[in-house]
């Protein structure tokens, strides 16, 4: 994942390779390296007590703490992506897939519930990293999509947690189309009156930025997180001069207006919940 590589000062902050926590019973602060105990740190929402650094979260931990009580419905398990056009760099996409539902135990990289929050039934479509880096083939788009059609539907909220190094190209044009398909679903909503809520965690970049991740009606960034369409190295090469400090993390973003809010992620499910208690009344 060369393209979401940072340096600064000479020392590597590459968040991107960190965006999993490493494994041990001890975790050391990327930024501050500072180490507390693993149990810490799943108790505080995989957020660094002292830094606020944020570990990269899976979709299935987003459900357990922003629906009431942890209980939601899970949609679209049964969906699985296929290697319609054979394609093969290092190893085959078709072992690609199978080495990552095997180490994720899901069936892609995005997850869909519904369920309560406060006094708000919500349709929640959450990304996971870790599944080949969250990109979006056309299974990701027709389960988000599918997630926006719930949600007009049953009348009821959407948030979309966007988790991604942008569209597969595993999956070629078919990644791409999955652009227009999940904004074309998002104008129905729209049409339809009712919130969208789009969280964007690190990395957001790509395909997946550059479709639903801005669209939200409310564009909530988790601290820190790197949000754009290419990569810092890929901009810094191209346009051949030093980007400003912080160039396309959250707290960036949100100074020049591409994010309305950034949230730690121990706050996020009040904040949320807040404001749908605002827009639904």
């Amino acid at each position: 994942m060369a393209w979401f590589r940072r340096k600064k000062a000479g020392i590597q902050t590459d968040r991107s390779e960190q965006n999993e926590v490493p494994e041990g019973q001890w975790v050391k602060c990327p930024e501050t390296d500072e180490i507390v105990n693993r149990r810490e740190l799943e108790d505080n929402l995989l957020v660094f007590p002292s830094s606020g650094y944020h570990f990269g979260m899976g979709s299935r931990r987003y459900f357990d703490f922003l629906f009431d009580d942890g209980a939601y419905d899970l949609h679209d398990t049964h969906l699985y992506s296929i290697d319609a056009l054979h394609f093969e760099d290092r190893k085959p996409y078709a072992q690609r897939l199978e080495k990552a539902q095997e180490k994720t135990g899901q069936n892609e990289a995005v997850s869909a519930a519904t369920g309560m929050m406060g006094t708000h039934r919500v349709s929640i479509a959450a990304m996971d990293f870790s599944f080949i880096g969250g990109s979006m083939g056309s299974v990701v788009g027709e389960i988000i999509a599918r997630a926006v059609k719930r949600a007009y539907t049953e009348e009821i909220p959407l948030v979309i947690i966007s988790q991604s190094g942008g569209a597969r190209m595993m999956e070629g044009a078919l990644s791409l189309m999955q652009m227009a398909k999940t904004s074309a679903h998002l104008s129905r909503l729209d049409d339809a009156g009712l919130p969208f809520f789009s969280v964007l965690t690190h990395p957001t970049t790509g395909g997946v930025t550059a479709s639903f991740a801005m669209l939200g009606d409310i564009n909530i960034a988790e601290p820190g997180a790197l949000i754009g369409f290419a990569g810092p190295r890929v901009i810094r090469e191209t346009i051949g001069s030093d980007l400003p400090e912080g160039f396309q993390r959250a707290e960036f973003l949100k100074d020049h207006g591409f994010v309305d809010l950034v949230v730690d992620r121990r706050r996020l499910r009040q904040r949320i919940v807040h404001l749908l208690d605002l827009i639904m009344e």
